[in-house]
């Protein structure tokens, strides 16, 4: 049971993010285009419906991974995230009364038995529910540095692939620097109560990181296709996030010859992005821009 329930709480968070990413992408593609990080694209979007079920289901997300992160180690849980991708395609299949071809299946199947494989012979374990501030900060410096990085390497490209790719990494980091901060405030929640939660400094700086993912997540999603920006930023949240578990929390993988089942699993999982990331359906994830300005229009 202690296993279980992260991960039915992390595969509906999974879940819940894949609704929200595809709703996301059908506002963002009815909203101007721009070159930079435009500020006022939060405000276009929010007269958008779809994008308003979309923050729905981040939210409803958000709640799934709380309690996620607070009955288990990060290393179980954000890894269970590389589903985000198969399952934003299958949503977007449905929404599109489009059918995901045996090609893009048999692609799922191979990241999920990656997965599978990966987490079963890594064994994560430990569940720390308090981190000193000196891992803290180096941690987070490393972290913010490289989100700059790549969001300065986003500007300096052309809308696309590329550009998408650097800022699905920076979401990616994102994330999994708001998920380590959240796990700590929701174990401060639960030995402090409420006052000791509302007083930490974890609640606000991974409330204060969560939007920079949702405003760079935005940006991504309008920077180049889904299929750019989607593997770099499950991928990324999930390797990003082992390494934050093992760093801030001690929480411990199988080694030995353990590793070679785990890298077979990440190969696989690697394997499947790819193929999933190269199938023609997921062209129609991509608006051109001809449509996106008719969609735009008043």
């Amino acid at each position: 049971m202690h296993t279980v329930l992260p991960v039915v709480f992390a595969i509906c968070a999974a879940f819940s993010n894949a609704v929200a990413t595809v709703l996301q992408r059908k506002a963002a593609l009815t909203v101007p285009a721009s070159q930079g990080l435009r500020a006022g694209l939060i405000v276009d979007l929010l007269r958008r419906p779809v994008w308003l079920a979309g923050i729905l289901a981040v939210i409803g997300a958000a709640v799934c991974q709380a309690l996620a992160l607070a009955t288990g180690p990060l290393t179980i849980v954000q890894p269970l995230f590389v589903l985000e991708l198969p399952l934003t395609l299958i949503v977007a299949s449905l929404l599109m009364h489009r059918h995901l071809p045996g090609m893009g299946w048999l692609a799922v199947t191979v990241v999920v038995a990656g997965l599978a494989i990966a987490l079963a012979a890594a064994a994560p374990a430990g569940n720390r529910t308090h981190v000193a501030l000196d891992r803290w900060i180096p941690a987070l410096a490393v972290c913010a540095g490289a989100v700059v990085v790549l969001a300065l390497a986003a500007l300096r490209r052309p809308e696309g692939r590329a550009r998408a790719a650097c800022l699905g990494a920076a979401t990616a980091i994102s994330y999994a620097v708001t998920a380590a901060l959240m796990k700590a405030a929701t174990h401060i929640l639960d030995d402090q109560g409420l006052v000791g939660f509302l007083t930490a400094w974890q609640t606000y700086a991974f409330a204060a990181t969560g939007v920079c993912a949702l405003f760079l997540l935005e940006n991504a999603m309008q920077a180049g296709p889904l299929v750019a920006s989607q593997p770099a930023l499950t991928l990324g949240d999930a390797l990003v996030s082992l390494a934050l578990g093992i760093i801030l929390y001690e929480e411990t993988i199988r080694s030995g010859w353990w590793l070679l089942p785990q890298l077979f699993g990440v190969a696989l999982i690697a394997a499947g992005v790819l193929a999933l990331a190269r199938i023609p359906f997921t062209q129609s994830l991509v608006a051109p821009d001809e449509e996106r300005e008719t969609a735009a229009a008043p």
